[in-house]
């Protein structure tokens, strides 16, 4: 009887677990994210936003630089106030551009993560309207699964057509 018992509760449990991985779905959130930033445009967006700034940190990069191999090719011949004048605007456009570079680059992260949140904000969205659509009660991203079997239902290219 108690075998018997036991067989009956076993076989509830995998019945029970099959239905539990009916309910389940996993998601690539990698590839979503990258498919999703490059149909909305984020990076022409960003090269638009930040293009001048960068062509500016390019070109007084580039007159520093200038600067610097005239200083080495002529600085031993030239008159000690005209080299003097020349060390110190090598130092002031030097300090220019470490100001300007480091405001950029954090500009360029702050807008960088703003445009990651809203269109993670846009497929988080997009994968509880399919989740639920689905009758799916848990969705996992792929890479954070330690096994899964092909049983559980992959619903990244359902949640790709909802967020396009």
């Amino acid at each position: 009887m108690k075998k018997w018992l036991l067989a009956a509760g076993l076989g509830m449990a995998l019945a029970t677990s099959a239905q539990a991985a009916d309910k389940i779905a996993v998601v690539d959130m990698n590839s979503l994210f990258q498919q999703v930033a490059q149909t909305s445009g984020v990076s022409q967006k960003m090269k638009s936003e930040f293009g001048s700034r960068a062509s500016e940190l390019q070109r007084l990069e580039s007159d520093l630089q200038t600067k610097m191999q005239r200083y080495q090719r002529d600085g031993s011949t030239m008159k000690a106030a005209e080299r003097s004048k020349l060390e110190k605007d090598i130092q002031s456009q030097r300090q220019q551009l470490a100001q300007k570079g480091q405001s950029f680059e954090q500009d360029q992260a702050r807008r960088s993560n703003e445009e990651r949140a809203k269109l993670m904000t846009r497929i988080q969205a997009a994968v509880k309207k399919v989740a639920s659509s689905q009758g799916v009660d848990l969705v996992i991203p792929s890479n954070a699964a330690i096994y899964n079997s092909s049983d559980v239902k992959d619903i990244t290219a359902d949640v790709l057509k909802q967020v396009k």
